[in-house]
């Protein structure tokens, strides 16, 4: 006699094949989406049903309170390796991602970079055609650049030395003293009055652009370029931008984890992170990804951030920094924001 399959079971068996991806929302989740996300769940015969987050304190109360539901959550690097200190993660098995051809250093203990993107200094063409700001000391100065500016809420204190002087390979090793965190907060407080709007999440930042709200932005290329798709007038410049990872990481205690890390291997491979690029100008950290010319020429790489005449302008984001001075460089930043 034939197993009786109830309903229960068929939603349990269902359940085992699903999982829930989190990530940032807008325009930078609809690439995920078209690009890695529903063509790896073909591939792998599985479902996956998405939700959005705001950042590491979300992540943080989920985990501790032990309320689950998350199996693959999208991250910046930095926050990454803070939550991975934490024990908020699971450790990646690299016996089952294949990292071999990854950039070198994106693929850590607890999290895989998946897209290489910039921070940059962007502008409103119609404020300033194509001769706005060109780098930081440009965005801080209001007397050659007037106009209002949007800036992250979240502490992003690189572009503030960088402004008063200091050059790109000393950044970190100023803003790892007492006196180097007081500069970059001084240097953020002439500027603040000028700062109309601290944006909270990438969508924001493009809308912003998209309604004219500021003449000048520090926001991820990939976001302002999404927005001039969408009928924006703005510009950006690599110069000075802060060269940063989004990664894939698994909070811990997920019941999918060999499935999540199944799903991890399976869009770290270079077609879908060649295939990102059609959506969003994010660069891979898949190096065969390049290798791909139908997908990225030679020309579209060169307006990738990850390109290396583009590499060459930035400072790499400095993942161990944030790791151990993140929360006291906060704290002073929304100190200054709110003071």
């Amino acid at each position: 006699m034939p197993a009786i399959i109830t309903g229960a079971r068929r939603a349990e068996a269902a359940d085992e094949n699903q999982l829930t991806i989190v990530s940032w929302g807008g325009s930078y989740q609809d690439a995920q989406s078209k690009a890695e996300f529903e063509p790896a769940a073909k591939a792998l015969g599985i479902t996956v049903k998405q939700q959005t987050y705001s950042g590491l304190a979300e992540l943080r109360l989920r985990v501790k309170s032990g309320a689950g539901g998350w199996d693959v959550v999208s991250s910046g690097s930095g926050t990454a390796a803070r939550a991975g200190k934490e024990g908020l993660l699971e450790k990646l098995d690299y016996s089952v991602i294949d990292a071999k051809s990854l950039i070198s250093g994106t693929a850590q203990p607890y999290y895989i970079g998946n897209d290489v993107f910039s921070t940059v200094v962007g502008w409103s063409t119609k404020t300033f055609g194509k001769n706005g700001p060109q780098n930081w000391v440009d965005f801080w100065d209001v007397r050659k650049f007037p106009g209002s500016r949007a800036y992250r809420n979240n502490a992003m204190l690189e572009p503030a030395l960088m402004a008063d002087g200091v050059p790109m390979h000393e950044v970190y090793k100023v803003l790892s003293t007492e006196a180097g965190l007081k500069r970059a907060i001084d240097k953020m407080k002439q500027l603040k009055p000028h700062i109309a709007v601290w944006w909270s999440s990438g969508a924001q930042s493009a809308q912003l652009m998209k309604d004219g709200a500021v003449d000048m932005i520090a926001a991820w290329n990939g976001r302002l370029d999404a927005a001039n798709k969408d009928g924006a007038a703005c510009a950006y410049t690599y110069e000075q931008g802060l060269l940063d990872t989004d990664c894939f990481v698994i909070p811990k205690g997920t019941k999918k984890r060999d499935l999540a890390m199944r799903f991890i291997a399976e869009i770290s491979k270079p077609k879908y992170q060649a295939d990102l690029t059609k959506y969003i100008t994010y660069g891979p950290t898949n190096e065969k990804a390049y290798d791909l010319t139908s997908i990225i020429s030679p020309a579209y790489a060169a307006q990738l951030p990850s390109s290396p005449a583009n590499t060459a302008k930035q400072l790499l984001i400095d993942d161990a920094w944030y790791m151990k001075y993140y929360q006291k460089a906060q704290a002073a930043y929304q100190d200054m924001i709110t003071g």
